[in-house]
Formats: structure tokens, C-alpha cells, sequence
């Protein structure tokens, strides 16, 4: 996954990184015998996406170096952090192919940049497959880069569910350029 050597986040338990704190440079499935609950962040190095269940699960959240002083700053729903991995730079170009239906059925666009807003580009806004063919990228569930966020790395999603998401609705899509 890298140079874990390069990479750092740090997890506390209370606001303004207070409390029982957990530092971490790799990938980790489970979190949970480390703190029980996560109210503040800090990115030292690298980029990360963390999830509120264990084994990537759950509502996910993508951050770079920076301070995160309550869950709210990074668009979290609710103090609950159980599983995070490093997301590797990218060298190179970005690249996906969007499906109105799954299994790649149906229309396909192209994408090889940001899309602020999936609806006004395309005149839709359910993607049930894709396969991004290079680089890693963000589905928000709303235009602009609000709400949900699905991290998909490179490779094939035959359905909404396979990259986390109880639903086919995709606001905007941004590349993940660190």
C-alpha cells in the first residue's frame, strides 16, 4: 500500500483532541479495541479514508493532512470510527465509465475529470455500474461534493452495492488528486 513511513492519522476519543488517542500508519479492519468512540482527527501525512464500521463498512470519509477538531469537519454523521486504509497517490491519468444500468448495461459516459454536478452533465443521476480503468475517485450522494461519499478505487463495480452504497443515486463524482 506505500510507504506506510509517509503516512499518519491520529484518533481521539473527545473534541479538540482531547481524550485517549490512537495513532495509526497503515490500513486497519478493525479499530474498535482502540478507542470506542472518535470526536477528533488529525492528518499528519498522507490521505485517508475512514469508515464508521469495521472492515471498511458503513458511511465513509475521505481526508488529507489537517485538523479535525469534532466529526462534523469532516462530514461525519456520528462520532463512530471503526476501520480506515491509506489511499496511495495515483501517478497518471483518471478515468471511468459510468452505467445507467448494472453490469454494465445500458449508456455509458466517460468521465476523466471532476463532475460538480451528475444530473446537469449527463441528465441523470443513477449510476448502477462502473469501471474506473485509472486513478481512484469519490461518488458524493449530492451535487457538489455534499453528503455520502464511496470511495472506488480502480477496478469494476457490476452494482451500487460493491462500492458501499444502498442506492444507485450519485450527486457528483471528484478524483482523488493527492
Amino acid at each position: 500500500m506505500g510507504d506506510f513511513n509517509q503516512t499518519k492519522i491520529i484518533f481521539y476519543e473527545d473534541r479538540n483532541f482531547q481524550g485517549r488517542s490512537y495513532e495509526c500508519s497503515s490500513e486497519c479492519s478493525d479499530l474498535h479495541s482502540h478507542f470506542s468512540r472518535c470526536n477528533s482527527i488529525r492528518v499528519d501525512s498522507g490521505a485517508w479514508m475512514v469508515y464508521e464500521k469495521n472492515n471498511y463498512l458503513g458511511y465513509q470519509y475521505f481526508l488529507t493532512k489537517g485538523d479535525y477538531p469534532d466529526y462534523q469537519r469532516w462530514m461525519g454523521f456520528n462520532d463512530c470510527v471503526r476501520s480506515c486504509r491509506v489511499i496511495t497517490k495515483h501517478q497518471g491519468s483518471h478515468k471511468m465509465m459510468i452505467y445507467e444500468r448494472p453490469d454494465f448495461g445500458r449508456t455509458k459516459m466517460e468521465l476523466t475529470d471532476d463532475c460538480p454536478s451528475l444530473y446537469e452533465r449527463f441528465h441523470f443521476n443513477d449510476v448502477h455500474s462502473c469501471n474506473a480503468t485509472d486513478g481512484h475517485w469519490l461518488f458524493y450522494e449530492h451535487p457538489h461534493f455534499r453528503g455520502r461519499q464511496y470511495l472506488l478505487l480502480q477496478g469494476q463495480y457490476r452494482r451500487f452495492h460493491d462500492w458501499g452504497s444502498l442506492s444507485p443515486r450519485v450527486g457528483s463524482i471528484r478524483r482523488i488528486t493527492i
